[in-house]
């Protein structure tokens, strides 16, 4: 019985650290497939940039 108080406190911190947790996702679907879109057009974008930013290292190199 002598871990009972220790097994009883890492219980405690373990219940407080998982209701910090996000437990599911939030967003509708619209909602999410909108916001998904979104990011890809964000990353499409970035892309864009950066083949841009290679040719012209490339046309300077030339």
């Amino acid at each position: 019985m002598a871990r009972g108080n220790q097994r009883d406190k890492a219980r405690e911190k373990n219940l407080k650290a998982q209701s910090q947790v996000k437990k599911k996702n939030t967003q509708t679907g619209t909602e999410f497939a909108r916001t998904k879109e979104d990011q890809a057009a964000i990353m499409r974008e970035k892309q864009a940039a950066a083949e841009a930013k290679k040719a012209a290292a490339g046309q300077a190199k030339k």
